[in-house]
Formats: structure tokens, sequence, C-alpha cells
């Protein structure tokens, strides 16, 4: 009897043992796909809120925030379908990367989340109760650390915006750009023969 209840106790705690090594695992909001060395795009997945804002934020304190229309706002973000329309460069010399997307029920004002996450930059992980924000929010962060290599990427953004001290952003490309469009620069058209003004004479903006 002595010698029974001897391998049961083992056997319990055993499995205590097993459960305890098992950690649950916690689902992710989006995912992260590396196009190229340096290239990546975010993909949210099934069940989360209508509207995000992506930002990330550099081991070296940079602040970018990818997503910016000309209202500064929440976009629209489908699940399984890239946010913003779009691949990111991540600029090589920044080093690695938190990309935190805020999914949320409504759209709400960029600035005051760039403003936020400047305040919070040096805070390892955030979530939703640490910012101050309408309605319902859900935040996901992912990590992501640039290779040198890779082809270009057609539709890249690479002119993405930089959030200095209190939360003011620099203008860029993405800044004067709706979701999905191109960003690639125009190309150059050549003067009207006869105009005496040369492609290097002609004024730039």
């Amino acid at each position: 009897m002595t010698r029974w209840l001897c391998a049961v106790t083992v056997v319990a705690m055993g499995a205590m043992g097993c459960q305890e090594e098992q950690k649950p695992v916690v689902p992710t909001r989006a995912e992260l796909r590396t196009v190229s060395g340096s290239t990546v795009e975010f993909i949210p997945k099934e069940g989360q809120l209508p509207y995000c804002l992506l930002f990330t934020v550099s081991e070296k304190g940079v602040i970018r925030q990818l997503t910016m229309t000309r209202e500064n706002r929440s976009i629209k973000c489908d699940a399984g379908k890239r946010i913003y329309n779009s691949s990111f460069r991540v600029p090589l010399e920044e080093g690695k990367v938190r990309a935190y997307i805020l999914f949320s029920d409504q759209r709400i004002q960029a600035g005051s989340v760039a403003q936020q996450l400047y305040d919070l930059r040096d805070k390892q992980r955030l979530t939703a109760m640490d910012f101050r924000l309408p309605g319902a929010v859900a935040v996901e962060m992912l990590e992501f650390t640039p290779k040198p290599g890779g082809e270009p990427v057609t539709g890249a953004v690479v002119g993405t915006t930089d959030i200095t001290e209190g939360g003011q952003a620099e203008e860029s490309e993405a800044e004067v750009e709706e979701p999905g469009l191109d960003l690639a620069p125009p190309k150059e058209t050549p003067p009207p023969s006869g105009s005496g003004t040369t492609a290097a004479e002609a004024p730039t903006k």
C-alpha cells in the first residue's frame, strides 16, 4: 500500500511539474511578415477592432508614425490585408524596432497617441492601459531587427514620419499621401523644346 501511494505521489508531482513548465500561449493580434532584410508588412488577424494606428520605436529612440493620412487619424485595417496597403522599410542604422499597432473601435487622433508614446518611449512593453484614449483600444507589440540585403520592394514606404520631442511630426512623403497610394518619387519630365530651360535649370519645389 505504501509503495502504491509513493508511486501515485511521484506521478502527480511529475504532472504538476509539466504543467508549471508549460506557459500559456498568448494569441497575437497581428502578424509581422518579413519581405526582405529591412522591409516588413503588418497583417491584422481575424477578430480585431476595425481601425488602427502603426508606430515604431527604434533602439536609438526614434519614433516613427507609419500610418499617415491628411486627417492624421486611425485608418481602416482589415483582417488578412497589410496595414496601409504597403510594405515598410526600417532604417538599418537604427537597429531593432518595436512596432506598436493600436486597434480601436473608432478613429482616434494620432497626435495624442504620438505624444503619449514619446512619453512612454523608455518602457519596454506597452498595453492599452498605458494610453489615455476614447472607446475600446487594444495594443499589439511586435519586434523586428532589420538586416542588410534584399531586393527593393515596389510601393515600400521609405519616407515615414519621425516624431520629435513634444510629439510633433516632421513632414515626410508619407504624411501627404492617402493609404494605399504608391509613394515612389515622381518621374521628371523634360521641358518642351525651345523653352530655353534645361532640366538642370528647372526650379525645384
